[in-house]
């Protein structure tokens, strides 16, 4: 269960540096609200600038839209694969569809504290860090972040190409779909709080028809089960689905600042991303089993039943919210260190750069990819920092949020201990340099990786308990 939600007669502070908000006139909504700000021509939309007041508009439904639909990804399907194993040493049926829902469910809980924590600032994720280090110190992870959400939403192009091109039964063309893509993203991103509206309204039915059509006919030819009865490397597989929902950690208040209430953020992120990636996943590993165990032929199973290349094409389509998250975080993120500047410029300038980027990459390199995971892997002690800091440490008495926010260096240690206990754990295959130094370290300590071992759930516990520990001298310097 998520903390109770504030009210007016809750006595915490607004965080200092963004507006206060006006009470809700309805007292049974149980947090505090904004008053909706249109544009000019009549809609209410995300502000301009950071250190505006933004509208209260999304309820439950519209967060569990926006969350569902960022659960389901044509790399959520391709990437079931981690979760299944390697061939020759599969999990059972049940053994991955366990760990695809439990894994599913803790990190999902952790992202929801995330959206909480958003709803009731009122201020973007990276903003938010202003509260936890200080303005200066939180351009670091903001920096961090601008590099990751970058980097996916090239992914996401490239991936929404690749999907097109597949149902259209071309190798060619790939500019134009990277075009296609890029435009359409760039576009949900100068109107974020209609395209949220768009994606309740019309994408989310239609994707929830095409995902039950697909399980309907994929499930009446049968699934294999190569592994049957093996549960060995469950808990692996269960940590390989915390950090993919993990993932949407840094992007999360982004979204939910918007909230009517801190609760409606919370459940509706929980709930929908919950159930939409555990479905997406238990579907890839259907059609995976399905094709033989091969990821790179994942899509023939889609394609092999009748009418599956239009359902597919609904869930390429769907696939731009992806890359409109990513886009729209990253110009979120910006203004954190640029706070006066107009979201529009920042939003159309990114989607136009990872439009350009995604031209210039043709695939991404196993590097690469194990460096977005590296950065990846700082967001998993930063959620423990922030949330132990936030309930308990010296954001109970409310966070400076302001551009003039002190730097707090106490808390860069249990963030930095987190980090090195997660790549103590798991090292990342960034450089032959940095596995060696990890390995080394282990060796050193004596200490070999156990099945139980996972690198998420201790990244997040070690620095959470030393947070707490530190929480009476964070309160001492709140006052």
């Amino acid at each position: 269960m998520p903390p109770a939600s504030p009210s007016s007669s809750s006595g915490a502070p607004a965080p200092e540096g963004f507006p206060a908000p006006a009470e809700s006139p309805d007292p049974s909504a149980g947090a505090t609200a904004v008053l909706d700000r249109p544009d000019r021509a009549g809609r209410v939309e995300a502000p301009l600038v950071l250190d505006t007041e933004p509208p209260r508009t999304l309820r439950f439904r519209d967060h569990f839209a926006l969350w569902m639909n960022l659960g389901v990804s044509l790399i959520g399907f391709s990437t079931a694969a981690t979760v299944l194993g390697a061939p020759g040493s599969e999990l059972s049926l049940a053994a991955a569809v366990t760990a695809i829902a439990v894994g599913t469910a803790v990190g999902t809980a952790m992202l929801g504290v995330a959206a909480l924590i958003g709803a009731r600032t009122g201020a973007p994720a990276m903003a938010n860090l202003r509260g936890l280090f200080g303005t200066r110190l939180s351009y670091v992870p903001t920096v961090l972040n601008i590099v990751q959400c970058v980097g996916w939403g090239v992914f996401e192009l490239l991936t929404i190409s690749a999907g097109a091109q597949t149902v259209a039964h071309t190798t060619g063309y790939r500019w134009l779909f990277v075009l296609l893509a890029g435009a359409l993203t760039t576009a949900l991103t100068i109107w974020p709080l209609g395209s949220i509206a768009v994606l309740r309204r019309f994408v989310a039915g239609a994707v929830a028809v095409a995902m039950v059509y697909f399980t309907v006919q994929l499930g009446r030819l049968g699934v294999p089960d190569p592994g049957a009865g093996n549960w060995h490397g469950f808990l692996g597989a269960t940590d390989a689905m915390i950090a993919v929902s993990i993932s949407f950690v840094p992007l999360a208040a982004d979204y939910t600042r918007h909230s009517r209430t801190p609760r409606s953020a919370f459940w509706g992120s929980f709930s929908g991303y919950t159930v939409a990636q555990v479905w997406c996943y238990v579907l890839g590993l259907m059609a995976l089993l399905q094709s033989g165990g091969d990821p790179d032929k994942i899509f023939d199973s889609f394609l092999g039943v009748w009418a599956g290349w239009l359902f597919l094409l609904v869930l390429v389509l769907r696939e731009t919210d992806q890359s409109f998250a990513n886009v729209y975080s990253t110009a979120m993120s910006v203004q954190n260190l640029l706070p006066k500047a107009d979201r529009r410029v920042l939003s159309g300038g990114i989607g136009v750069l990872t439009t350009v980027l995604a031209l210039q990459i043709d695939t991404f390199t196993d590097t690469y990819a194990n460096f977005l995971g590296l950065i990846g892997s700082v967001f998993v002690p930063l959620l423990a920092v922030l949330a132990v800091d936030f309930f308990f440490g010296a954001g109970r008495r409310g966070w400076d949020l302001s551009e003039d926010a002190p730097s707090r260096w106490t808390m860069l240690l249990p963030w930095v201990l987190g980090f090195a206990v997660y790549q103590f754990i798991a090292p990342t295959k960034v450089a032959g340099w940095w596995t060696d130094f990890w390995t080394s370290a282990q060796e050193a300590l004596h200490f070999t990786p156990q099945e139980w071992t996972s690198a998420s759930l201790f990244a997040f516990l070690v620095p959470a308990l030393v947070t707490w520990a530190l929480t009476p001298l964070s309160r001492r310097a709140a006052r």
